[in-house]
Protein backbone atom coordinates (compact mmCIF):
# COMPACT_ATOMS: atom_id res chain seq x y z
CA UNK A 1 0.00 0.00 0.00
CA UNK A 2 1.15 3.24 -0.86
CA UNK A 3 2.02 6.11 1.67
CA UNK A 4 -0.46 8.17 3.12
CA UNK A 5 -0.52 12.04 1.54
CA UNK A 6 1.85 14.11 3.93
CA UNK A 7 0.92 17.62 5.25
CA UNK A 8 4.20 19.84 5.76
CA UNK A 9 6.30 21.13 8.94
CA UNK A 10 4.35 24.37 9.46
CA UNK A 11 1.23 21.68 9.89
CA UNK A 12 2.92 19.73 12.20
CA UNK A 13 4.10 22.11 14.25
CA UNK A 14 0.87 23.58 14.85
CA UNK A 15 -1.16 20.50 15.60
CA UNK A 16 2.28 19.68 18.15
CA UNK A 17 1.72 22.81 19.61
CA UNK A 18 -1.88 22.76 19.97
CA UNK A 19 -2.13 19.72 22.17
CA UNK A 20 1.39 20.37 24.38
CA UNK A 21 -0.63 23.93 24.89
CA UNK A 22 -3.56 22.45 26.22
CA UNK A 23 -2.38 19.69 28.10
CA UNK A 24 -4.02 16.73 25.54
CA UNK A 25 -2.17 13.48 24.58
CA UNK A 26 -2.65 11.28 21.93
CA UNK A 27 -3.83 7.49 22.39
CA UNK A 28 -4.46 4.62 20.47
CA UNK A 29 -3.58 3.35 17.17
CA UNK A 30 -1.35 5.84 14.66
CA UNK A 31 -3.76 5.94 11.26
CA UNK A 32 -3.39 3.21 8.95
CA UNK A 33 -2.12 4.39 4.92
CA UNK A 34 -4.34 4.74 2.22
CA UNK A 35 -7.81 5.31 1.61
CA UNK A 36 -10.46 5.67 4.56
CA UNK A 37 -13.11 7.51 6.05
CA UNK A 38 -12.62 8.93 9.07
CA UNK A 39 -15.39 9.49 11.51
CA UNK A 40 -15.05 12.11 14.43
CA UNK A 41 -17.43 11.71 17.70
CA UNK A 42 -18.66 12.68 19.93
CA UNK A 43 -19.88 15.63 18.10
CA UNK A 44 -20.87 18.05 20.69
CA UNK A 45 -18.41 21.35 20.35
CA UNK A 46 -16.39 23.19 17.39
CA UNK A 47 -13.51 22.31 19.10
CA UNK A 48 -13.96 18.60 18.47
CA UNK A 49 -12.62 18.54 14.34
CA UNK A 50 -9.22 21.28 16.35
CA UNK A 51 -8.07 18.61 18.04
CA UNK A 52 -8.57 15.24 15.61
CA UNK A 53 -7.05 17.59 13.22
CA UNK A 54 -4.19 18.53 15.61
CA UNK A 55 -3.63 14.85 16.05
CA UNK A 56 -3.48 14.05 11.61
CA UNK A 57 -1.36 17.21 11.37
CA UNK A 58 1.35 16.06 14.18
CA UNK A 59 1.40 12.66 12.77
CA UNK A 60 1.99 14.72 8.95
CA UNK A 61 -1.19 13.32 7.70
CA UNK A 62 -3.59 15.08 5.14
CA UNK A 63 -7.32 14.88 5.33
CA UNK A 64 -9.73 16.50 3.56
CA UNK A 65 -13.41 17.06 4.23
CA UNK A 66 -16.89 17.60 2.20
CA UNK A 67 -18.68 21.06 1.88
CA UNK A 68 -21.37 22.81 -0.71
CA UNK A 69 -19.99 23.36 -4.41
CA UNK A 70 -20.87 26.97 -4.10
CA UNK A 71 -18.25 27.71 -1.54
CA UNK A 72 -15.21 26.71 -3.49
CA UNK A 73 -16.28 29.58 -6.09
CA UNK A 74 -14.10 32.65 -6.25
CA UNK A 75 -12.30 34.07 -4.73
CA UNK A 76 -11.77 31.36 -1.75
CA UNK A 77 -12.14 28.52 -3.97
CA UNK A 78 -8.34 27.83 -3.90
CA UNK A 79 -8.01 28.29 -0.06
CA UNK A 80 -11.04 25.94 0.49
CA UNK A 81 -9.17 23.61 -1.15
CA UNK A 82 -5.78 24.15 0.29
CA UNK A 83 -7.57 23.66 3.77
CA UNK A 84 -8.50 20.17 2.07
CA UNK A 85 -12.01 21.04 0.86
CA UNK A 86 -13.91 18.36 -1.72
CA UNK A 87 -16.81 20.12 -3.45
CA UNK A 88 -20.34 18.61 -4.13
CA UNK A 89 -23.42 19.29 -5.76
CA UNK A 90 -26.42 18.83 -3.40
CA UNK A 91 -28.51 19.16 -6.49
CA UNK A 92 -26.76 16.58 -8.98
CA UNK A 93 -28.79 13.74 -9.83
CA UNK A 94 -25.42 11.37 -9.00
CA UNK A 95 -25.98 11.61 -5.10
CA UNK A 96 -23.38 13.39 -2.28
CA UNK A 97 -22.39 9.23 -1.68
CA UNK A 98 -22.33 8.24 -5.10
CA UNK A 99 -20.12 11.81 -6.07
CA UNK A 100 -18.06 11.03 -2.96
CA UNK A 101 -17.12 6.81 -4.06
CA UNK A 102 -16.18 8.34 -6.94
CA UNK A 103 -13.61 10.92 -5.65
CA UNK A 104 -12.13 8.02 -3.78
CA UNK A 105 -11.90 6.03 -6.91
CA UNK A 106 -10.00 8.59 -8.77
CA UNK A 107 -7.52 8.89 -5.99
CA UNK A 108 -4.73 6.88 -4.34
CA UNK A 109 -4.93 8.04 -0.84
CA UNK A 110 -7.95 10.20 0.32
CA UNK A 111 -8.79 10.40 3.61
CA UNK A 112 -12.23 12.36 4.53
CA UNK A 113 -13.13 13.14 7.63
CA UNK A 114 -16.95 12.93 8.79
CA UNK A 115 -19.12 14.02 11.92
CA UNK A 116 -21.94 11.44 12.22
CA UNK A 117 -23.97 13.02 14.27
CA UNK A 118 -24.58 16.15 11.55
CA UNK A 119 -24.90 18.95 14.62
CA UNK A 120 -23.19 19.46 17.90
CA UNK A 121 -27.01 19.54 19.14
CA UNK A 122 -28.19 16.09 20.51
CA UNK A 123 -30.25 13.86 18.15
CA UNK A 124 -31.89 10.23 18.50
CA UNK A 125 -29.49 9.14 15.73
CA UNK A 126 -26.07 9.41 13.11
CA UNK A 127 -26.60 10.32 9.82
CA UNK A 128 -25.72 7.15 7.79
CA UNK A 129 -23.63 8.71 4.90
CA UNK A 130 -20.38 8.25 5.78
CA UNK A 131 -21.72 4.58 6.41
CA UNK A 132 -22.62 4.29 2.99
CA UNK A 133 -20.01 5.17 1.45
CA UNK A 134 -17.33 3.38 2.96
CA UNK A 135 -19.29 0.45 2.18
CA UNK A 136 -19.82 1.34 -1.46
CA UNK A 137 -15.90 1.83 -1.91
CA UNK A 138 -15.21 -0.85 0.67
CA UNK A 139 -12.76 1.28 2.20
CA UNK A 140 -12.50 0.96 6.18
CA UNK A 141 -13.89 3.65 8.73
CA UNK A 142 -11.47 4.42 10.82
CA UNK A 143 -12.84 6.02 14.20
CA UNK A 144 -11.53 8.96 15.56
CA UNK A 145 -12.29 10.83 18.74
CA UNK A 146 -11.72 14.06 21.17
CA UNK A 147 -12.46 12.15 24.42
CA UNK A 148 -12.62 15.99 26.93
CA UNK A 149 -13.13 13.83 29.70
CA UNK A 150 -9.09 12.87 30.31
CA UNK A 151 -8.04 15.27 27.42
CA UNK A 152 -6.95 12.89 24.69
CA UNK A 153 -7.65 12.54 21.30
CA UNK A 154 -6.82 9.94 18.91
CA UNK A 155 -8.09 7.50 16.42
CA UNK A 156 -9.02 3.70 17.51
CA UNK A 157 -8.89 0.64 15.57
CA UNK A 158 -10.30 0.46 11.34
CA UNK A 159 -13.15 -1.45 10.06
CA UNK A 160 -14.49 -2.29 6.50
CA UNK A 161 -18.15 -2.48 6.95
CA UNK A 162 -19.81 -5.68 6.27
CA UNK A 163 -23.11 -4.96 4.96
CA UNK A 164 -24.83 -6.01 8.22
CA UNK A 165 -25.31 -2.37 9.56
CA UNK A 166 -26.57 -3.56 13.34
CA UNK A 167 -23.51 -5.90 13.78
CA UNK A 168 -20.97 -2.83 12.41
CA UNK A 169 -22.47 -0.51 14.68
CA UNK A 170 -22.33 -2.62 17.68
CA UNK A 171 -18.44 -2.67 17.44
CA UNK A 172 -18.70 1.28 16.79
CA UNK A 173 -20.73 1.63 19.97
CA UNK A 174 -18.74 -0.10 21.83
CA UNK A 175 -15.26 1.73 20.83
CA UNK A 176 -17.52 5.19 21.71
CA UNK A 177 -18.76 4.13 24.66
CA UNK A 178 -16.52 5.75 26.85
CA UNK A 179 -15.55 8.52 25.14
CA UNK A 180 -17.44 11.69 26.94
CA UNK A 181 -17.93 14.98 24.72
CA UNK A 182 -16.99 18.59 26.08
CA UNK A 183 -20.90 18.47 26.53
CA UNK A 184 -22.18 15.38 27.47
CA UNK A 185 -25.56 16.02 27.46
CA UNK A 186 -25.40 16.91 23.88
CA UNK A 187 -23.83 13.14 23.17
CA UNK A 188 -26.15 11.99 20.09
CA UNK A 189 -27.47 8.42 20.22
CA UNK A 190 -24.92 6.05 18.51
CA UNK A 191 -27.59 4.58 15.83
CA UNK A 192 -28.44 4.85 12.27
CA UNK A 193 -31.78 5.66 10.93
CA UNK A 194 -31.58 2.32 9.40
CA UNK A 195 -31.17 0.23 12.66
CA UNK A 196 -34.64 2.14 13.91
CA UNK A 197 -36.77 0.95 11.23
CA UNK A 198 -35.59 -2.68 11.28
Amino acid sequence: MSKSKRTGQFKYFLGKSWMSMNGWKFVGELPPQGKFVLICAPHTSNWDLIYLLAIMFMHRIKVSWVGKHTIFKKPFGGFMRWLGGIPVDRRAAHGVVDQIVDQYAEEDDLIIAMTPPGTRSKTDHWKSGFYHIAHKAQIPILLGFADYANKTAGTGPALIPSGDIKKDMDMIREFYRDKRGYHPEWESDIILREEMRS
